[in-house]
């Protein structure tokens, strides 16, 4: 006699005790603008961006009287958040046909998940990374229930009179550019800056930001160009100074595929919640009536801008 293994698949040997969860970008957009302190919390459903100008007339001096001139002008823009929310239904039973059996409780009732504490911290970094795409890429048109929640940067930028296009031959050699390469890459990010209005090119807030894709195009190009006087500062993929200037660079996932390119003030965006890191506040319960254990969170996020004519793009 011998065993008779035929019917059985070849053993693989699977870590019962752990998962191990991919990584997962986070929000690295809302971060930037809570830096800059320019979160509205409260909102509902949507409120107002309350902006002053005012300008000043010299007069001659060293005379009498009263000639008065100058106006001081009030104007808005709207933050309009979408209302989100993310719900799950995990049946612990269907784990104990598989690997995962050996991480549940003994017993045939179950309310709890096995792994909670990994399932719960891939869930939040989900949503974050989700909702940087969304906060560059959201549009209430788009057929993508990911998207459609609330406009997003790109759009309300696009749609804002006043913004700098920078995708022109008087700041970029060879624009109008069609695609984003090797060859044009670092011409590009040149006339970015020199399309940036004088009034706001020394601010301390002042950054460009694109996808990581072009910003790995551009660095390579940079190096091959043998332009070693930039510095990263960070990880690889994150930031650097652009070279001769006082300006980060900084890469975004939510501008990754856009070919997108921006110069502004971080000052300049301003993010709408309802409450203040409530993206990341979530339950899971076990619903006795259904058996099973839910995982639920809601939410409100919305994003704009201040002053358009402070924000240079190049949208290809």
């Amino acid at each position: 006699m011998a065993f008779s293994v035929s019917s059985l698949a070849n053993y693989t040997k699977e870590n019962e005790a752990s998962l191990v969860t991919s990584s997962v970008l986070g929000a690295k957009t809302a971060a930037l603008i809570k830096s800059a302190g320019n979160v509205m919390v409260g909102v509902k459903s949507a409120e107002t961006i309350n902006i002053m100008d005012t300008d000043a007339f010299f007069q001659a001096g060293g005379t009498c009287g009263w000639n008065a001139s100058g106006t001081t002008s009030f104007t808005q823009r709207t933050v309009t958040v979408g209302k989100i929310k993310v719900q799950e239904a995990l049946c612990p039973k269907t784990l104990e046909s598989k690997y995962l059996q050996k991480a549940l409780p003994t017993g045939s009732q179950y309310d709890s998940i096995p792994f909670e504490q990994d399932f719960s911290d891939r869930k939040a970094k989900t949503i974050a990374a989700q909702l940087e795409t969304a906060i560059w890429q959201g549009d209430t048109a788009s057929a993508n229930g990911n998207l459609n929640k609330f406009d997003g940067l790109i759009k309300l930028i696009g749609a804002a009179s006043g913004v700098v296009d920078a995708n022109v031959s008087g700041f970029i050699s060879g624009a109008p550019l069609t695609s984003i390469t090797a060859a044009n890459v670092v011409s590009l990010f040149d006339g970015v800056y020199r399309a940036i209005p004088a009034k706001v090119v020394a601010a301390e807030d002042m950054v460009i930001v694109c996808g990581m894709d072009t910003f790995r195009t551009y660095t390579i190009a940079l190096k091959n160009a043998n332009m070693f006087n930039y510095a990263f500062d960070g990880k690889a993929d994150s930031e650097f100074v652009l070279p001769g200037t006082s300006i980060k660079v900084i890469a975004l996932q939510g501008l990754n595929g856009t070919n997108d390119v921006y110069a502004l003030r971080l000052s300049n965006l301003f993010l709408g919640t309802d409450l203040l890191n409530e993206e990341e506040k979530f339950e899971i319960f076990f619903a006795k009536e259904a058996d099973e254990v839910r995982f639920a969170a809601e939410f409100k996020m919305g994003v704009n801008i201040a002053f358009p004519d402070e924000i240079v793009k190049v949208a290809i």
